[in-house]
């Protein structure tokens, strides 16, 4: 997907960010093009356009704009993702047309440690002297928590930061179901809408949801999961988040469908929960704000609140085969190893977000004393929904600056574009578990459940009376043939494991 150059308004590059004035010696452009050479080798496979004319590359109509020597700044102060997410955020490097084909600059950077030479050391100190020895200050949209980490209040401030930006805008880039989370596509060409309908329904069919049963959604968002649950299968809902801004509008959401007898949404903290036992728990994108030295408690806490017979659906994004997350500990620039720190999404996405291999999560999950008994890959559909936001907030991209501002942004663009690569390439999964708590030793599962969505959602059912559900024996089974759960794997080229710049994908992923 291009972005027009026609009209004008809707190229994020030139809507917002001004052009500059060359200011700088000839020396600073020349320095500039031997580095950029040394980092992602001199053939390019997008144009890169500095700011006093010159070029590098090739003639594509999607470019990388360096608009000011100060992101090189940037980029010698914190070598690596942060420093060229910092300068992207700031407005210093741009990427005018297909964001997706700018990000393949960093397959360059595989080979980078090779080709750093005498002349490369000799550019950055010209840099260094011309453009002055201190570090840029972060842009403001850096996050700055403060507090030991995964505690209720910085927890809070973490959701905070990502969640609490403006409904409006989420509104503009999720589309009308307001769902920040993986949708299940039968195909490429179903939408976003229809996505994210059968990613709701699917979640229920695993639940084996039942009119009257009371369904607890925790890291509820803005409600859709559970009006869907009312309002399809007749359960009772109460759904937690810690975002204030969410759980406004969700309220707000809920009373619309007229849903508000049976669906109760609050501002608390899973760890304050009081009144289970629930028949069912759906957890959708919540786990990768726990952190993992608080997943046991997580899934101590769930187990503490589903009935014995009850199923836990857990919906999360997870890093593939490294469980101690050590090959992601250090950054690379090629085989050259960086400092260590926080990444660009740590910083400006998920400021405490932790990502965990499929393994560790249900063997800890298992450890709470759930029983694992059905686990899905959706990677290939997250990848889907990605690039559905992406043409979203580019489409509506002056919209989107006037009510999060340049910078913010700026920030989704970069890591929803760099996310959907990195699902792509399988550097990134995501995947739904299936638990039970076991009931002496009964699971309540059918022998061969089949949980695939039908095309369409059942239609809606009365609204529940009854205040206990009685206990499931087996999950509902479709009346029509199942339908693949997996979309095609997009045809976009895998992205190199190399540490990432603003114009690669980021490290970590989206909301589950």
């Amino acid at each position: 997907m291009t972005i027009s150059r026609q009209p004008a308004e809707h190229d994020p590059a030139e809507a917002t960010i001004p052009r500059r004035e060359p200011q700088w010696s000839p020396n600073v452009a020349r320095a500039t093009r031997i580095l950029f050479e040394s980092l992602i080798g001199d053939d390019p496979p997008v144009r890169i356009a500095l700011w006093d004319g010159s070029v590098l590359g090739p003639d594509t109509t999607t470019r990388i704009l360096v608009r000011s020597p100060e992101a090189l700044r940037r980029i010698l102060f914190r070598p690596g993702e942060l420093g060229f997410a910092r300068a992207f955020v700031a407005g210093e490097i741009d990427v005018e047309g297909d964001i997706f084909a700018a990000l393949a600059v960093r397959r360059g950077i595989a080979g980078a440690g090779s080709r750093l030479t005498g002349a490369t050391a000799r550019a950055a100190a010209t840099l260094l002297r011309e453009l002055g020895p201190r570090m840029p200050a972060p842009p403001p949209e850096e996050a700055r928590l403060r507090g030991r980490q995964h505690t209720r209040d910085r927890d809070a401030a973490a959701i905070s930061h990502h969640y609490d930006v403006s409904n409006a805008f989420y509104r503009l880039i999720l589309g009308p179901t307001m769902t920040y989370s993986c949708g299940v596509w039968e195909s490429e060409q179903v939408g976003l809408d229809a996505a994210q309908n059968a990613k709701h329904e699917l979640v229920c069919r695993k639940l084996g949801l039942r009119p009257g049963e009371r369904l607890l959604d925790i890291g509820c968002g803005w409600g859709s999961m559970l009006i869907h649950a009312a309002r399809h299968h007749g359960v009772r809902g109460v759904g937690v988040t810690i975002s204030v801004e969410q759980a406004t509008q969700a309220r707000r959401l809920v009373a619309e469908a007229d849903l508000a007898d049976v669906i109760e949404i609050r501002l608390q903290d899973y760890r304050e929960i009081p009144d289970g036992p629930f028949d069912a728990i759906s957890s959708i994108g919540m786990v990768e704000h726990v952190g993992r030295a608080m997943l046991p408690t997580y899934f101590d806490q769930l187990y503490r609140l589903l009935r014995p017979g009850g199923r836990l659906l857990n919906h999360g994004i997870s890093f593939p085969g490294d469980p101690a997350g050590a090959r992601r500990a250090r950054p690379g620039l090629g085989p050259v190893p960086l400092p260590r720190g926080r990444d660009f999404l740590q910083r400006y996405v998920f400021p405490d977000g932790e990502l965990h291999e499929i393994g560790v999560m249900v063997s800890l999950m298992q450890a709470a004393g759930f029983e694992a008994r059905h686990v899905e890959s959706l990677r290939e559909h997250y990848a889907l929904t990605l690039r559905a936001w992406v043409r979203l907030l580019e489409k509506n991209w002056p919209a989107a600056v006037g009510m999060v501002g340049a910078g913010r942004a700026r920030v989704w663009r970069l890591y929803m574009a760099g996310s959907a690569l990195s699902f792509e390439s399988g550097r990134t999964q995501i995947h739904q578990t299936l638990a039970v708590r076991p009931d002496a030793g009964t699971a309540g599962m059918p022998l061969r459940p089949r949980f695939e969505s039908p095309t369409t959602a059942p239609s809606q059912s009365t609204a529940p009376t009854p205040t206990t559900a009685p206990t499931p024996t087996t999950a509902p089974t479709p009346t029509t043939a199942p339908t693949p759960t997996t979309a095609p794997t997009p045809t976009t080229a895998p992205t190199p494991t190399t540490a990432p710049t603003p114009t690669t994908a980021p490290s970590q992923s989206t909301a589950g």
